[in-house]
């Protein structure tokens, strides 16, 4: 946790607020692996990371809340009695969203004013969005003492992201931002909410996540194409969701659906096993075999789910030539943000200099690098 970022929050909000307040640190989280399975109900491997939203709040008096974003250098004033969502695309929108969701389960909210600011960066894939909505509600949950559990708490999360973002988001990032555990990953079973926590030894290794700096327009409205093929797929096939659909009954739709809606959800079953499998291997400590299945997965969310674009797959294909990466793939909806790389602690700054300059010499700009550790959840931090 970054507590340089801590102190900015809690400097922010004592310049623009009075009285006791509460500090809550959300984090951002990775994906090990099971991408575009979430919302399929299928099985992904996230962890929480060291960087996140830190969110200070407070109860006020005044006649609405306010609510200060350091990093947008805005504000926004919010009248509990009237939330309705903005039109255009804004950071606002998860917070009213947050608010008028928390309030449908539980309305015993009144003002307050908060301050929040991130260390996540943006459009990198590592789900700023569910940590900001997951600060806010894990903080007015507190603040209220409204008794909410951390698994009702990530529902309004989501269904904020659903109803006031327009985001069809499945559940992984707001449970994995809420629930994850230093140095493990989280098995999540995405059907049942089942998780287990499965460590992570890489005293050997670092994950390095290389953001490509770009993101793609494409990105939210494919993100939601791609939700309607799988389950129009799954609705063919009678079932709830491709989580229920073996190889066979996908195969008997070959010659029914478009080859592109078959290779997706081909995609998804195989991303699945692919899941199943890597939980199998880090309780093996088979580091070197996990690398292969995150390349495995890239190449699937590549040339099958179709998620990739050409700075991503550069990324990749350059961390596939040099022998002290044992594996890479994109991270996050896709179209663009971040590559996790998992390399060796004796190569990290090699690995850094030389992606670096490979990708400025290609693209003519540059990459962000990120060493990340994986971390606890969303938590009130003591001030």
């Amino acid at each position: 946790m970054n507590y340089e970022l801590i102190h900015t929050v809690k400097e922010k909000f004592q310049a623009e607020f009075e009285g006791e307040a509460l500090m809550v640190f959300s984090p951002g989280r990775i994906n090990l692996i099971g991408e575009h399975t979430d919302y399929n109900n299928g099985f992904v491997f996230p962890a929480a990371i060291d960087k996140g939203i830190a969110l200070m709040i407070s109860k006020s008096e005044n006649a609405h809340s306010t609510i200060v974003s350091v990093d947008m250098k805005e504000t926004l004033e919010v009248d509990l009695k009237n939330l309705n969502r903005i039109e255009a695309p804004t950071w606002k929108n998860y917070i009213i969203g947050v608010i008028a969701e928390l309030m449908k389960v539980n309305p015993n909210i009144t003002n307050f004013n908060c301050v929040f600011k991130g260390d996540i960066p943006v459009g990198s894939g590592l789900s700023s969005s569910a940590a900001l909505e997951n600060s806010l509600v894990f903080g007015l949950n507190e603040l209220f003492q409204l008794g909410l559990s951390k698994m009702e708490l990530i529902h309004v999360s989501q269904k904020a992201e659903h109803n006031y973002v327009g985001v069809k988001c499945g559940i992984m990032d707001q449970f994995a931002s809420m629930f994850g555990v230093e140095d493990h990953a989280l098995f999540l079973d995405c059907e049942s909410l089942q998780s287990e926590p499965v460590f992570i030894d890489l005293n050997a290794y670092d994950i390095l996540l290389v953001n490509s700096n770009v993101k793609h327009a494409l990105a939210e409205s494919a993100y939601n194409e791609r939700y309607e093929v799988c389950h129009k797929i799954a609705h063919q096939l009678n079932k709830l969701s491709l989580r229920d659909v073996t190889f066979e009954e996908l195969e008997t739709l070959k010659s029914k659906i478009s080859n592109a809606d078959y290779q997706k959800g081909l995609y998804v079953l195989e991303e699945n096993d692919r899941v199943v499998e890597c939980k199998k291997l880090l309780k093996q400590n088979d580091i070197e075999q996990v690398g292969q299945l995150l390349y495995l997965s890239h190449h699937g969310q590549s040339t099958m789910y179709q998620v990739s674009c050409k700075e991503l797959d550069f990324l990749i294909e350059e961390a596939k030539q040099m022998n002290y990466v044992v594996g890479a793939r994109m991270v996050g909806g896709g179209f663009g943000g971040c590559t996790i790389n998992l390399v060796l602690k004796s190569n990290s700054e090699e690995f850094q200099k030389s992606i670096s300059n490979l990708y400025q010499r290609k693209f003519d700009r540059t990459c962000s690098i990120h060493k990340v550790k994986l971390s606890d959840g969303t938590r009130v931090v003591k001030m």
